[in-house]
């Protein structure tokens, strides 16, 4: 249920109605507009009735939601969520699409990581991704140098300035994992632990939701409403390829239609991965350049300084010279460089 108060209402006005909603155990979002709040009720509407609202002072109207996504639905806020870093970093509604570049795994060789850290740097990007914990399909594959890789992005987040983003697997790591990274990944694999959500939903880290490999939109964004349900809104959607019928060509299909689709129905940022959505390093140019053009808020792509030898999804991931050429090109597109006089548009 959404409660949309007068312009004119008063901070008291607006504090009877929210009392009101938790004496009857709803818990209450408030988004405050630029014109008018609007109070996001979440419970069991059966008991109370709804309309009931109506006759409180300040308030303008009430609002039933259709959809389950309560607090990641445009019906409980219309507006772009855009989530702002530290160092002025913006992902989401109008802002110019970001870059998170790096490669699948973090490695023992910590000078090919800073490699990578300082060709991103060059190229604009704004983070610096890297698995210090990672879900492999077979326990025989690199399973990742946990704490030790955390050591490693936070010595090239120090050395370039790039936001680190690395992936969270277990709640039993996660005090471990914030105090390294400034954005927590969970992946698809993960995508309905709910326990894992609910762990991440507690804490104040902006978080990049994967997309589940069988996961419908719905169940796509119900997962990001458990994270917000428990207090953190600060999410970021990445679509990276659901299982299509034909898994000899490419590793994934990327649902390019979904970006859209996601962005009618709800306010939160979404970026693409064209790496793990196709599993071939020819086609992330392509797929990149499709999801920016039809919405993304941002690119994820995989990037090694050796990819031959790399520990894990080698075949997926760009060399650092053919990373520079597609992000030049990616850079033009957005309009973040401009290469003809050889400076920066836009630095963040």
């Amino acid at each position: 249920m959404i409660i949309i108060m007068e312009p004119s209402a008063t901070q008291e006005q607006i504090k009877t109605v929210v009392n009101a909603l938790h004496n009857k155990g709803f818990k209450t979002v408030l988004n405050h507009g630029d014109v008018m709040t609007v109070i996001a009720a979440i419970g069991d509407k059966r008991l109370i009735e709804p309309h009931s609202f109506q006759s409180y002072e300040g308030v303008r109207s009430v609002k039933l939601i259709q959809e389950p996504y309560k607090l990641a639905s445009r019906e409980g806020k219309s507006e772009d969520t855009v989530i702002e870093f530290s160092n002025g970093v913006r992902i989401g509604g109008l802002e110019k699409p970001v870059m998170m570049v790096g490669p699948c795994s973090v490695e023992k060789d910590l000078d090919g990581l800073l490699q990578v850290a300082a060709a991103a740097k060059e190229m604009g990007c704004q983070f610096l991704r890297g698995g210090a914990f990672k879900p492999r399909t077979s326990p025989y594959d690199f399973q990742g140098l946990e704490e030790k890789a955390l050591e490693y992005l936070a010595i090239a987040r120090e050395k370039t300035g790039l936001l680190v983003v690395t992936e969270l697997m277990d709640t039993l790591d996660l005090d471990l994992v914030c105090n390294y990274a400034d954005v927590i990944q969970i992946g698809a694999r993960n995508m309905q632990n709910f326990k894992l959500l609910k762990a991440v939903g507690k804490c104040n880290k902006p978080i990049i939701l994967k997309r589940g490999g069988a996961a419908t939109i719905r169940e796509f964004l119900l997962a990001a409403e458990h994270i917000m349900y428990h207090g953190n809104d600060k999410v970021i959607l990445c679509e990276r390829g659901i299982m299509g019928v034909d898994n000899t060509a490419t590793r994934n299909t990327l649902d390019i239609a979904a970006i859209p689709v996601i962005k009618k129905y709800s306010h939160l940022p979404i970026i693409v991965d064209p790496s793990h959505g196709t599993g071939r390093r020819y086609l992330i140019e392509p797929m990149a350049k499709a999801g920016l053009i039809v919405g993304a808020h941002g690119v994820m792509m995989e990037v090694h300084h050796d990819p031959e030898n790399a520990s894990s999804d080698g075949a997926q991931s760009l060399s650092i010279p053919v990373f520079k050429d597609v992000a030049k090109r990616l850079n033009k597109l957005i309009g973040r460089i401009d290469y003809d006089n050889k400076h920066l548009i836009d630095k963040a």
